[in-house]
């Protein structure tokens, strides 16, 4: 009996039967992901960033929370690029995006596609935290700004082509002091503003001051007034960076007088309006041509008045200088005393010198005797010396005979004579021992009367 109920308990029961499907994991996670994509579309989302992860994909990937509640967002990187608002932990913004979820992990999440910061708080504080970056850098330094040139020729202008800011700005220069001008037009708010503000700045910089079209001498980016959004694109990092590296001086003219952007403090002047930016950039002609000349009717004045005291002065000074006429009479009369004077002493002098002359003149002898008293004592020094010569040329000539008898029996040809021979080598050389002599060497036989032999030595003996 144990037994059998032992065999009964093993028994499989049967399967109760369902009208439900069979889902797999996988199926159930896809079909909740279609439900939530299509229930919800298009949302926006208000939130704070946090948790934000750029992958090596370029996909960013974070949280969006409240005091309530956290969602998964995404952002893939080809919508990124195209943000208005860079994603940054901490940032209060609202997003627009689709509800999906990740069937891997069954989580829900919020595909991002555009951001916009929530409220104007939020975005001052961004906005506030990028200067104090941008300032630590020193790319607000004063020491980083240049002058704006007195007169430009050319002024580059960065606006938008179709606004009325362009039209301002050039009746402004109109009215003041007509000059050349190069608009390079760009968006000045949305999608891509920043980016083309920063590549005209940087266009206008990379021109050739020699070139077709003139570089300019001075920039002005401007555009019109609009809200904290509206102007955003001037207060991106790309913008300020370009307006801080510009070699050209720079005026910003961004919005109305009360409105500030980043690039504001990167400028090298800041215009509160672009109208006012046109002042800046030159001079009013009429005012400089009436300064022109009142400084030239200064400087005849003063040039007169130079001239008025210069005169006054000869005129003092010629004063007291006296009658010149009078000077030169009585310098006159001197001279004449003392030519006077000295004419009588000079016949007085040449008539002392002639006296003089004569007593000497017959203290003289005649020429004659002291030549012919010269020429015997010449005759008589000259024989003496031939004389002298003489007995050296003939001693001489006996020591030479001497020498060269001397020298005769010493000569190795007087050996010669007497039935020697010498031997030289090939190079000749003289030998005269045996030292270094080899078996078959060439040697060559001076005899007398310069007569010579070959001969080969075939031994040596000690």
């Amino acid at each position: 009996m144990a037994t059998d109920l032992f065999t009964h308990s093993q028994e499989k029961p049967t399967a109760t039967a369902s009208n439900v499907p069979e889902l797999t994991v996988g199926d159930l996670a896809n079909s909740v992901k279609r439900t939530l994509e299509q229930s919800f579309g298009r949302i926006r989302v208000r939130g704070e960033f946090t948790g934000l992860k750029l992958a090596g994909s370029g996909h960013l990937y974070g949280d969006l929370k409240d005091e309530n509640a956290v969602v998964n967002i995404v952002c893939w990187r080809s919508t990124i690029s195209r943000l208005s608002v860079k994603p940054e932990d901490g940032l209060e913004v609202i997003v627009t995006g689709k509800v999906s979820s990740y069937p891997k992990s069954s989580r829900y999440q919020l595909i991002i596609e555009s951001v916009e910061m929530a409220g104007e708080g939020a975005l001052l504080k961004m906005l506030e935290e990028r200067r104090k970056k941008l300032s630590a850098e020193g790319l607000f330094d004063d020491a980083r700004k240049k002058r704006l040139p007195y007169l430009p020729e050319v002024i580059g202008v960065v606006s938008s082509p179709s606004g009325a800011v362009i039209r301002d700005i050039m009746h402004r220069l109109d009215d003041r002091f007509p000059r050349r001008v190069l608009l390079w037009p760009v968006l000045v708010q949305g999608e891509g503003a920043a980016q083309q503000i920063a590549a005209a700045i940087n266009g206008f910089n990379a021109m050739d001051k020699n070139g077709n079209v003139p570089r300019p001498d001075l920039i002005i980016v401007a555009r019109g007034g609009g809200s904290l959004e509206d102007l955003m694109a001037f207060n991106e990092e790309v913008v300020v960076r370009a307006a801080a590296a510009s070699d050209i001086p720079l005026i910003s003219a961004v919005g109305h007088e009360t409105d500030t952007t980043l690039i504001d403090f990167a400028s090298d002047r800041r215009a509160p309006t672009p109208t006012g930016a046109a002042e800046m950039a030159v001079p009013v002609r009429a005012d400089l041509m009436a300064w022109t000349l009142q400084q030239q009717a200064r400087m005849a004045q003063a040039l007169t008045r130079r001239l008025s005291e210069y005169k006054n002065m000869l005129a003092a000074q010629a004063a007291s200088l006296g009658n010149p006429q009078q000077l030169l009479e009585s310098k006159q009369q001197i001279i004449d005393f003392i030519s006077d004077k000295f004419s009588s002493l000079l016949r007085a002098f040449v008539q002392q010198k002639q006296s003089a002359l004569s007593v000497i003149s017959g203290q003289l002898k005649p020429p004659s005797h002291g030549l012919e008293r010269s020429q015997t004592r010449l005759d008589s020094a000259f024989t003496n010396l031939l004389r002298a010569q003489k007995q050296n040329i003939d001693k001489m000539e006996r020591t030479l005979g001497q020498t060269a008898r001397l020298l005769d029996s010493l000569s190795y040809e007087s050996i010669l004579n007497r039935g020697y021979a010498v031997v030289k080598d090939a190079k000749g050389h003289v030998i005269s021992t045996t030292d270094g002599m080899k078996t078959g060497q060439d040697v060559e036989l001076h005899f007398r009367e310069k007569k010579t032999a070959q001969a080969k030595i075939t031994g040596t003996k000690d």
